[in-house]
Formats: C-alpha cells, sequence, structure tokens
C-alpha cells in the first residue's frame, strides 16, 4: 500500500464516525493541555523563586542568629529569633577575613507607620551604608544612607515603591514625597530615597520596605546592640565557600562556643534548595496532569477496539484481495497515530493559553518551555503508539474467511 493512499484511507476512516474521534482527541488535548500549564506553572515559579534570591545580591553569604538545624530535627532552635548576632561581629568580618568585599549587618522588623493621616504595615529594616551594594538595592529617586547619617543617628528614611503608593498614594512623584515625614514608633523620620522596583508580594515584598540607619533602629526600635541577619559579599563566587568555612570558625571563637549558636548559609546553598524544591513540585504537577494522558491513551484504546469490531468485514475484504498483515496493522496504528497526533497540536495551543490565563489573570508566574512541548508530543506519539498496537495487531490477525463471513 502506498503511502498517500495510506493517509487518504486513515482519513477517510476517522471522519466517518466524527463525534466519536473528536470526543477521543479531546481526551489527548486535554491530557497534552494540562501537562504543558502543570509544567509551565512549576517551571515559572522555579525562575520566579530563583530570581527573587539573585536579585538579594551576589555572591551573597548571609548569616542568622540561632543554632543550625541538625540532622533529624524538625524545628530550627529559634533561628533568626535569638540574639547571638552583633554589629561587632560584622566589623570582625569585614577586617579579619579575606576575600570579603563588603559587609551589611542589619536588624528589621515590621510596624505601624504614619504620613499625612494615611498608615501601612511594612518592614522596617535598620542598615548601614553598604546594605545598598550588599543587596543589590538600587535608589531611583534621591540618595540612600550615608555612613556619616549611620553614625550621626540621622532621623531619614530610604522607602521602596510599595510603601511610597500606600503612604503617599499610587503614581505619587518623587516631588512629592522626598522631604516628607513619616512617623514610625513617635519617631519622625524625613524621606531621602525611594528605591527601584524589584517586585514580590506578601511579606516577601521587597518594595514594601523602609531602610533606616541601624544605629536609629537598634536605639529607638529594638533597644540593644544585637543584629537580625549579617549579609556578606564575597569578592567572587569561587572563594564563597572558603570564606563561609573562614565566618564559621571566626564566629566560633568570638562566641566561646563549639556548636555554632548562629546558622550562615551562601547564596548557592538557597538556590539550590529552592531548586529542589520547586523540580519536586514541577514533577508532581506534572505526574498529576499525566494521569489524563493516561486515560487519554485508554480512549484511543477503547475506540480502536470498537472500530476492528465494526470493520470486521471490511478487514477480510482487504485481506481477500490480496492486503497483507502490515497493510492491515499500519492502517489502523496510524489512525490512532493519526487521533494523537492532532490531539498533540490542539493540546499544545490549549496549554499555551491555560498558561498565558493562569499568568495574565491570576498573577502566577508561568514559563512555557520547547522541553515541555516536546515532551508532552512525544508522550501523546508513544500513547499512539502504545495503546494502538493491541488493536491494530488484533485487526491484521483477523482470519479473513472468518472476518468475512462476520455479521
Amino acid at each position: 500500500m502506498k503511502i498517500v493512499d495510506l493517509f487518504e484511507e486513515i482519513w477517510l476512516a476517522l471522519l466517518s464516525n466524527k463525534a466519536r474521534s473528536g470526543l477521543t482527541i479531546l481526551g489527548i488535548v486535554i491530557g497534552i493541555g494540562s501537562v504543558i500549564a502543570m509544567i509551565s506553572i512549576g517551571q515559572g515559579s522555579q525562575k520566579s523563586i530563583q530570581s527573587s534570591i539573585q536579585s538579594l545580591g551576589s555572591n551573597l553569604i548571609l548569616i542568622t542568629p540561632g543554632a543550625q538545624r541538625g540532622v533529624g530535627m524538625q524545628v530550627s532552635q529559634g533561628r533568626g529569633s535569638s540574639q547571638t548576632l552583633k554589629k561587632d561581629d560584622a566589623d570582625a568580618i569585614l577586617s579579619g577575613i579575606a576575600g570579603v568585599k563588603s559587609v551589611s549587618p542589619e536588624v528589621s522588623g515590621r510596624y505601624q507607620v504614619t504620613a499625612k493621616g494615611t498608615n501601612t504595615n511594612t518592614s522596617v529594616n535598620g542598615v548601614v551604608a553598604a546594605y545598598s551594594t550588599v543587596r543589590n538595592v538600587n535608589v531611583e529617586f534621591g540618595s540612600f544612607l550615608t555612613d556619616q547619617q549611620v553614625k550621626n543617628m540621622s532621623k531619614v528614611a530610604v522607602i521602596g515603591p510599595s510603601t511610597r503608593d500606600d503612604l503617599f498614594g499610587e503614581g505619587a512623584s518623587y516631588s512629592d514625597v522626598i522631604g516628607q515625614t513619616i512617623r514610625i514608633k513617635n519617631i519622625n523620620f524625613t524621606v531621602i530615597g525611594i528605591t527601584e522596583e524589584k517586585g514580590g508580594t506578601g511579606f516577601n515584598n521587597q518594595d514594601d520596605v523602609i531602610y533606616i540607619p541601624l544605629t536609629v533602629s537598634q536605639q529607638y526600635m529594638t533597644g540593644g546592640d544585637y543584629v537580625s541577619t549579617i549579609a556578606v559579599q564575597s569578592e567572587n563566587d569561587k572563594v564563597m565557600t572558603s570564606v563561609q568555612d573562614a565566618i564559621t570558625q571566626l564566629l566560633l571563637v568570638r562566641h566561646n562556643v563549639e556548636t555554632a549558636d548562629f546558622s550562615i548559609m551562601n547564596q548557592a546553598d538557597i538556590v539550590a534548595t529552592a531548586s529542589s524544591v520547586t523540580s519536586t513540585f514541577t514533577v508532581l504537577l506534572g505526574s498529576v496532569a499525566g494521569i489524563s494522558l493516561v486515560v487519554g491513551g485508554i480512549g484511543i484504546m477503547n475506540m480502536m477496539l470498537t472500530t476492528v469490531t465494526e470493520r470486521t468485514r471490511e478487514i477480510g475484504l482487504r485481506k481477500a484481495v490480496g492486503a497483507k498483515r502490515k497493510d492491515i496493522n499500519f492502517q489502523f496504528l496510524g489512525e490512532a497515530i493519526m487521533l494523537t497526533f492532532i490531539g498533540g497540536i490542539l493540546g499544545i495551543v490549549l496549554g499555551w493559553i491555560a498558561s498565558f490565563i493562569v499568568s495574565h489573570f491570576f498573577s502566577i508566574a508561568t514559563d512555557v518551555s520547547m522541553f515541555s512541548i516536546i515532551l508532552s508530543f512525544g508522550v501523546s506519539g508513544a500513547i499512539g503508539i502504545i495503546f494502538g498496537y493491541y488493536p491494530a495487531s488484533r485487526a491484521s490477525k483477523l482470519n479473513p474467511i472468518e472476518a468475512l463471513r462476520y455479521e
């Protein structure tokens, strides 16, 4: 049988029962579309998390107070809430460890902030001038804190775009904000800068924040000399691990302890951990959606078995006039593959549209990659072959005499 004749026979056979063929294709369309949409959500979330981590700074090492999480421990022992780190530790790291480019201690908390009759609850970070370099914070309007302002305990503040909108209204120009007074814990601060937009949501919104001098925060907000985080920027990523080890040894000696009363993690570790979690999440979503593909494959097998039964006499007639087993096999297997091929194309379109809708209307990051499209299309083709092989094989093995006598 010629290839052209084979395709013509397949096409006519599928068109002979449009409703049944359409419903069978629909199962594959939903399966492929679900897989692409779910994988795109997982991959979009992974890239979004990685981007958020990278935006915190480059070659970053984060030190937080509280014991390291040990093997078998389900809860870190007060990590981040203890008071085991001080600014002196940050100064010792900067002056005593090679490979350190910059160090930024900080203390943070959430406070009610008011301005001109408006108020908001936001994160207030007490920082030093090096914070903008270490944490990759750029000022769009005005200026960031200076060493002199930190030393003099100046009552100045740099605010994020979201905080600006909450306190002064959306679209407020920098001239309407710079120089204005905001009030935190009954203390007036003068706004001297507005940071560039970074993005984020909820408590992880890097735009919903206020930066004030570390000395002011320790004196009037926390009432102590401890810090909640020490961010260390290494000179490059190659020395990051050695710098981390040196910091650990230094702090153990300074704190006079054998077991660390602090937690330390570099940026590469954070990215690897987040990637591992999101990859597992992506696989889980794809696996759940893949179940619908299996269901669609079963639907193809059911349709093809029904088709073989209905066309038994036709098969007998073809064999009687000289059709070989492989011709019958190719015909019915081709019908199954054609169904999945059409369903695969429509499923890719559906998956892309679903990803766009999720991203546009629900603000969930999605990423339709070529890998997910190739994977879904390959799986659909495999399903057509696997679930179409048995009906095709059964059709090719029919005895022509018995098939012609079939009623």
